[in-house]
């Protein structure tokens, strides 16, 4: 089977040119597509526990959860665009991001704010996990521009699941 022929017409017609190749392209490209659907998600999860936080420990929540929208959110066009330099498409829509992610979502009424801390936490770890599991792709088509920009982002990952994790510790060990 030919390259060209696993191209599909949008590929055809939005493919950028890489040295990366067909299967680079695919694989990269559709693992990307999943992680931006799962930084979507992650990032309107996040926001509905910003604006939906209460209690006694309000202001600190509702910030740390703000600052970590915002670094989620700008995620969103440095994946996109990847996928887009390496001859891919991405996502289109809020459907097409239900239909990829794998982070779920919480459509619930009132989550306490320690289940929103602590499931943002877990969120955040599986991220993490999904974002390696893509730098894995990336390692084996030689692929270092995505993969470093992936290391970034676990770096990041890591560091929001380390405050959300202590900020709903309970003291008990």
């Amino acid at each position: 089977m030919s390259d060209q022929s696993i191209i599909s017409p949008a590929q055809r017609q939005l493919g950028t040119p890489t040295d990366l190749g067909a299967d680079a392209t695919r694989d990269i490209s559709g693992g990307l597509k999943a992680l931006l659907a799962d930084v979507f998600a992650l990032y309107l999860k996040t926001k509905n526990f910003h604006w939906h936080m209460s209690g006694p420990n309000f202001r600190d929540y509702h910030l740390l959860l703000d600052e970590q929208g915002d670094q989620i959110f700008a995620m969103t066009d440095p994946i996109a665009e990847r996928a887009r330099k390496l001859g891919g498409t991405t996502i289109r829509s809020i459907s097409d991001i239900s239909s990829h992610q794998r982070l779920l979502d919480n459509n619930a009424d009132y989550v306490d704010p320690q289940g929103m801390l602590a499931e943002l936490h877990g969120d955040n770890k599986q991220l993490v996990a999904e974002m390696r599991a893509v730098h894995a792709l990336c390692d084996e088509y030689g692929d270092i521009a995505t993969a470093s920009l992936i290391e970034v982002w676990i770096d990041e990952s890591e560091r929001r699941a380390w405050f959300l994790y202590e900020s709903c510790r309970t003291g008990r060990m």
